[in-house]
């Protein structure tokens, strides 16, 4: 069972501690946001193409969505016997050690967090530009050795500011900003799916196949691999359940809700996905979405009017910063779990005393962000580590089989659904996706490895300091 948090005297102790203060709602919300950033609107080409016929082009996403899940209720288990900050980093650390948990870590610091919240921040600044041109991506402000400097760039690192400000002032301010933003995009996305269907110019023809079966004329083998393409989008498209697991150590009640908050979220984004490319789908024939790279504005465009679109932009807009909002929140969590296991930086592994939150380790994640963002190189980084997120969930989920044997007796108030198959099919998947990565993308696979190596000289630098006997 739970215990209540503990109030600490702080006659008692000199180290303050974090503050339980993200309720169940908070966790939906906070997981959900950081699912949907820009992705949503724009992944429909590549699953049209591959999957030109609607009814897998929607089935497709349902798919995504429940091997998602099948990932979820592992990390569930995983979540409710670990109630730690850090989440999936403590996991890896439990089966595996110290070694594979902090290259998780470092490759979450060095490229996938602060990468993340550079292409978001630029985003959202890039799509507010589209609506208001004054900072459009058009105005460079500066070039020099290869780097352009825009307009827009410079909101970026205002928003990244602001992102990391809220939230080194206190767990409350950085929820409340999470969860409005998190509101507002609800409710835009639902405004686009309601009055596309009520008003819109769309029809409802182009739900039909026309001629084409479900097998579109390929074999199995063929459909298989088209699918599998299409995957890759959408796998993408609902990266960020994982969240939630950071930020365990500031969830009330974690061993329900940190479990709770998972499945319900993934359930959640998987209905807004669906509606959202059903909207796409009554507004354009499935031929017609494969070739809009921005499918939302072009949906808006073909329902209402093309100055539907400039309102469009302004929803990923929101939506960017919204998902950029939940990545500075909970990410800088991880290299505060790193610190205190002293295979960081020593300052990442302390909470200020007044507001009680990771201070240090979010304004270095700030920081870090901000020269990604003045690089330009954020987005061929990221790229370079997919692979290797992908291998992490793949780990962790088998890291439940390791510690089901390591740790038989350990409560586990949310024992794993559909224990051993659900989680095998995804380990299964989740291979087969990062060999196929490996193969098809090997370029790509090496330097995300390389960067992931880059790290183990500073884990035995850490790890040795670590072990040295404070000085009287």
């Amino acid at each position: 069972m739970d215990s209540a948090p503990v109030i600490e005297d702080p006659a008692s102790t000199s180290q303050p501690t974090l503050i339980r203060g993200l309720s169940l709602l908070d966790s939906v919300l906070l997981l959900v946001s950081g699912i949907i950033g820009s992705s949503i609107f724009l992944t429909a080409k590549d699953i049209a193409g591959p999957l030109p016929q609607p009814m897998l082009f929607l089935l497709v996403w349902v798919i995504g969505g429940v091997v998602s899940l099948f990932g979820c209720v592992a990390f569930a288990e995983l979540g409710s016997m670990f109630p730690e900050s850090g989440g999936q980093y403590v996991y890896l650390r439990e089966a595996y050690g110290d070694l594979v948990a902090f290259l998780y870590g470092w490759m979450l610091f060095a490229v996938a967090n602060g990468g993340t919240i550079a292409a978001l921040s630029v985003a959202s600044a890039a799509y507010a530009g589209q609506v208001f041109p004054i900072i459009s991506q058009e105005h460079v402000v500066l070039s020099l050795a290869g780097i352009t400097i825009t307009r827009a760039h410079l909101l970026g690192l205002l928003l990244i500011a602001v992102l990391t400000y809220v939230n080194v002032v206190g767990l409350r301010w950085g929820a409340l900003l999470q969860n409005l933003s998190t509101w507002t995009k609800f409710a835009a996305m639902a405004s686009f799916v309601v009055l596309g269907f009520a008003i819109g110019k769309g029809h409802w023809s182009h739900f039909q196949s026309h001629g084409v079966g479900l097998n579109m004329g390929l074999h199995p083998a063929q459909l298989i691999s088209a699918m599998g393409i299409a995957l890759i989008a959408v796998f993408w498209a609902y990266d960020g359940w994982v969240y939630i697991t950071w930020v365990a150590g500031e969830v009330k009640e974690p061993r329900r809700n940190v479990p709770l908050a998972m499945v319900l979220g993934v359930v959640v984004v998987g209905v807004i996905y669906i509606a959202m490319n059903m909207t796409y789908l009554y507004a354009l024939p499935i031929q017609q979405i494969a070739q809009h790279e921005t499918i939302a504005h072009a949906a808006a465009a073909a329902l209402f009017s093309p100055h539907a679109a400039m309102w469009l932009s302004l929803t990923i807009a929101v939506s960017c910063f919204s998902a950029a909002a939940t990545c500075t929140l909970s990410g800088a969590r991880v290299s505060l779990a790193m610190g205190q296991d002293g295979v960081f930086f020593k300052r990442m592994a302390v909470i200020h005393p007044k507001w009680r939150t990771p201070a240090f380790s979010l304004i270095a994640q700030g920081v870090w962000a901000a020269l990604l963002t003045l690089s330009g190189r954020y987005d061929q980084l990221y790229t370079y580590v997919i692979y290797g997120m992908v291998l992490s969930y793949t780990l962790t989920v088998i890291g439940l089989f390791v510690l089901r044997w390591k740790r038989p007796d350990t409560p586990r108030p949310y024992p794993c659904t559909g224990y051993p198959w659900l989680p095998l099919i995804y380990v299964v998947i989740g291979t087969v996706w990062t060999l196929n990565t490996i193969i098809t993308r090997p370029t790509e696979a090496f330097w995300g490895t390389a960067i992931v190596l880059v790290g183990v000289p500073g884990y035995l630098y850490w790890k040795r300091n670590s072990r040295k006997p404070v000085a009287e």
